[in-house]
């Protein structure tokens, strides 16, 4: 869809897609990574040097990136953050989501707060009458540390606190 959306070959993607990790499928004996090691792996059999391109490029790991390496890169970001991606149950993955939104919860001037992006994201709410500006980053750093301390993940988690302040009058 990504593909059709930007006017390049769907099947070009396609095939790319699916081929992307195959590298992971070979002995670790050989040396590099699984996007360049599937990549020499398809460049073998297959002719078509952007399915090449966009399996070495997914994890924007080269030196440079062509349309093809970002095209694979979305997908696969997209595709590995739904749930049940990592082969964990919707009971575990829902406990880990709420179990983020616990622990951001549990610090006084927390409004509220939202695990998005399949819990690699929490983007947390403040009462801007309790926590200020400093206060807001104070408290990023502080959920961090007690996410790292008390929570087993995959990768990594964005903390991002949000601190609005509205002000509303009325002409009569």
């Amino acid at each position: 869809m990504i593909a059709a959306e930007l006017g390049a070959n769907v099947d070009t993607a396609r095939k790319a897609g699916l081929l992307h990790d195959i590298g992971k499928a070979v002995d670790r004996e050989v040396e590099g990574t699984h996007a360049a090691i599937g990549a020499d792996l398809v460049k073998q059999w297959e002719k078509s040097a952007e399915v090449v391109e966009g399996i070495a490029e997914h994890h924007l790991e080269t030196a440079s990136t062509g349309v093809w390496g970002y095209i694979i890169s979305a997908a696969d970001a997209i595709s590995s953050a739904r749930p049940g991606a990592r082969r964990e149950s919707l009971e575990s993955y829902l406990k880990r989501l709420s179990a983020l939104e616990d622990i951001a919860d549990s610090f006084k001037g927390v409004e509220k707060s939202f695990a998005i992006q399949a819990g690699r994201e929490i983007r947390i709410l403040v009462k801007p009458e309790e926590i200020d500006d400093l206060g807001a980053m104070r408290l990023a750093r502080d959920i961090v540390k007690k996410i790292e301390e008390g929570l087993e993940y995959p990768g990594q988690i964005k903390v991002t606190v949000l601190r609005e302040t509205r002000a509303i009058d009325y002409a009569k």
